[in-house]
């Protein structure tokens, strides 16, 4: 009798061929039905160059960035490298890209499929509970503004497959094979975090046309190299890179257009 094989999983092995590209690791056909995962940008590398991981130790290399923070998202940009592991059965490779990418692999199957399994924003959120409540009455503008500002390329590399109003899915080009099929506890969290700051007390803020693009150039720059000390997941800090990015949705579309006649001379 021979052993059961997952249908999802001798799919997602059937996909890749000789070699292909998941998320952010390179996944090669060995001879004797074994395979190997190695970081995508050190494909061309020679093995000997790569420390060989058991399946804990590819746990470890997914949870924590290069850097040593911790990695909620598995999903995010920032896998670190320098390491290699090898399977020898389909049964291991399932394990392998479940300790890199939780649930990639029923994800996956399950967004081949003719009609795949979403969630949309306002439907995850109307059955929310206690502290997250309060994210069923984001107002539509923010509701959008809060998805762009959590789920971009810079942040996750699922394609998100589900949308909000005024906010269509990813284009299937735009991240990876890895769907989104519904929005996550990081983005959760986000939405009640600008759901508070929505109530709150506002500011009248005096800002000129020419200082616009200096805040939002400062803004961008702390995108730029954050601080190792703010945690991903913490978005009562204002250092965050997802508040700051939620920030810069608001301001972005205020910037002065720019003059199509070109710069003029100083008066």
């Amino acid at each position: 009798m021979s052993a059961y094989v997952n249908p999802a999983l001798k799919a997602f092995a059937d996909s890749i061929g000789e070699e292909r590209d998941f998320v952010e690791t390179r996944i090669r056909r060995l001879d004797g039905g074994r395979f190997e995962l190695r970081h995508a940008a050190e494909a061309a590398l020679p093995a000997n160059s790569l420390e060989p991981v058991d399946l804990p130790g590819l746990r470890r290399v997914a949870r924590i960035t290069a850097s040593g923070a911790f990695r909620p998202n598995k999903a995010a940009p920032g896998l670190r490298g320098g390491w290699m592991h090898t399977v020898r059965t389909l049964p291991e490779l399932g394990l392998a890209i479940d300790a890199l990418y939780p649930g990639a692999v029923p994800d996956w199957f399950a967004g081949q499929l003719p009609t795949p399994p979403i969630t949309h924003f306002k439907d995850f959120t109307a059955r929310q509970t206690g502290l997250y409540r309060i994210t069923q009455i984001l107002p539509t503008p923010l509701a959008a503004r809060t998805v762009q500002a959590c789920c971009g390329e810079q942040f996750c590399l699922r394609r998100r497959l589900w949308t909000t109003e005024g906010l269509a899915p990813d284009d299937a080009t735009a991240k990876s094979a890895l769907p989104c099929l519904e929005p996550c506890a990081l983005l959760l969290d986000l939405a009640r975090r600008a759901m508070k700051l929505e109530q709150e007390e506002k500011h009248a803020l005096a800002v000129s046309h020419g200082d616009l693009p200096v805040l939002v150039a400062a803004l961008e720059r702390a995108l730029e190299d954050p601080s190792p000390a703010v945690r991903e997941g913490n978005t009562m800090d204002p250092a965050n890179p997802r508040r700051i990015q939620l920030m810069l949705e608001v301001l972005r579309p205020l910037l002065p257009k720019p003059d199509a006649s070109g710069p003029t001379s100083p008066e």
